[in-house]
């Protein structure tokens, strides 16, 4: 079982001072190397500071020898962490993007209520084009691949084509129910030695319950198992959950935290309800000042006190998505999606495509994509426009999403982005 230590109080500041100095001599060598422009150095440098004051928020953790500080930051010292870094070296253009969450099959066994691929029929497009898309990606600045079903190790050559694809450059974390994975599947993802580890869904401390949700009465089973297997192989457990309102209130999100941790989760992801896919048309409910307040309270109880130094460090979306911190980061901003159709979305929970990998080449529908998000913007898109997106898929009597390109141009021509949130904002003044 690989070691999990979680990080806080005073020894987190003493990371921090580490972090800071060994940054600074390894950017000063990359600067006298002719990587850095020196006219820039010292602003690139105050910008990494600024990134890492906006971390005070988390719990750090270490994953063997990797420190993550954030779920989507590389774990440090790796060189896909200071590939990351270079995001805020961006002066004259638009900073790149460093996160893509990229789905390889759409073959899954389950019917979660919730899947924001609900909708997403289709054939799983050539691995070719996914291979060759994930090189360009890098070459681009990604440096965190989140990889994805359907079950990924349902068609694991896919699975394990792309994983070798990706070099040290970035880092990789993998999705999975548990269904498909083997012990051997296992030792064979460990070779790669970017792989950061795998991330299972956690929705109940309940069997019955969990299996109900997912439509399948293995679900449990298969986590279960899966869990086994990883702490087997030595390969870093990590969860997500995605909690209603009164999962705050009645005790859920507790027992869940207790079960991570019993499992020994690294990470948990929590994840705020989507108007997406499944929902798309229900919608969800929505989480009002004061919800926002409980659950922010009990994320810092969890991350930042004594009591809860063992628990999981949980990656909180009402936090990142807030206003004062990152907004919405769609669109590449700082992270985009690539369906197992090969649709590339600005996010995966906003169902619209800019092109399709098949009909055109990634780097002239990332462009048009990057026109449209070119200022990042403190609007949460996939909330605000969902009715409008089911009302377009309703009237054309569409089979499946995302929308095609002229159907998503009626969605995001006249949208409103609102204000670049605090980081963006205060970042370009640096």
């Amino acid at each position: 079982m690989i070691k999990i230590k979680t990080i806080t109080g005073n020894r987190k500041w003493l990371v921090n001072q580490q972090i800071k100095l060994v940054a600074f001599f390894y950017f000063t060598y990359r600067m006298l190397a002719g990587e850095i422009k020196p006219k820039y150095f010292i602003r690139f440098l105050m910008r990494l500071l600024f990134f890492l004051s906006k971390m005070n928020h988390n719990k750090y953790v270490m994953i063997g020898n990797r420190l993550k500080i954030n779920l989507y930051v590389p774990g440090y010292p790796s060189r896909a962490f200071f590939n990351a870094c270079r995001k805020v070296n961006e002066f004259e253009d638009k900073m790149p993007c460093v996160t893509a969450l990229v789905s390889i099959t759409s073959a899954c066994r389950f019917n979660c209520e919730h899947c924001y691929q609900k909708h997403d029929k289709g054939k799983d497009i050539e691995i070719g084009y996914v291979l060759d898309t994930v090189k360009k990606m890098q070459d681009k600045g990604v440096a965190f691949f989140n990889i994805e079903g359907g079950e990924p190790f349902l068609a694991f050559d896919r699975l394990k084509a792309v994983c070798e694809t990706i070099d040290m450059r970035s880092e990789i974390l993998i999705n999975s129910t548990g269904d498909g994975m083997t012990y051997d599947k296992l030792i064979e993802l460990r070779k790669n030695k970017n792989l950061i580890g795998i991330m299972f869904s956690l929705h109940t401390s309940e069997p019955d319950k969990l299996n109900h949700f997912m439509g399948r009465n293995y679900a449990w089973d298969k986590l279960i198992n899966g869990i086994n297997m990883c702490h087997q192989t030595g390969i870093a457990v990590m969860f997500n959950t995605c909690l209603l309102t009164h999962d705050f209130s009645n005790g859920r999100f507790e027992k869940i935290m207790d079960l991570s941790k019993q499992f020994n989760g690294a990470i948990l992801q929590l994840i705020k309800p989507k108007p997406a896919g499944g929902w798309l048309e229900s919608g969800v409910d929505r989480f009002d000042t004061s919800d926002i307040a409980r659950v922010k309270e009990k994320v810092e109880t969890y991350n930042l006190t004594k009591q809860k130094k063992d628990y999981p460090f949980i990656s909180c979306m009402l936090n990142e998505e807030d206003k004062s911190l990152f907004g919405c980061t769609a669109g590449g901003t700082d992270r985009f999606y690539i369906n197992a159709k090969g649709d590339v979305q600005p996010c995966e929970f906003l169902n619209l495509s800019f092109g399709n990998l098949k009909s055109e080449d990634f780097e002239v529908i990332y462009s048009r994509m990057r026109e449209r998000f070119f200022v990042p913007g403190d609007c949460l898109l996939c909330e605000k426009y969902s009715r409008k997106i089911f009302n377009l898929f309703r009237e054309h009597k569409l089979r499946s999403l995302p929308l095609s390109c002229e159907l998503s141009e009626l969605v995001y021509n006249d949208w409103d982005r609102g204000e670049p949130a605090d980081f963006y904002k205060k970042v370009e003044e640096i």
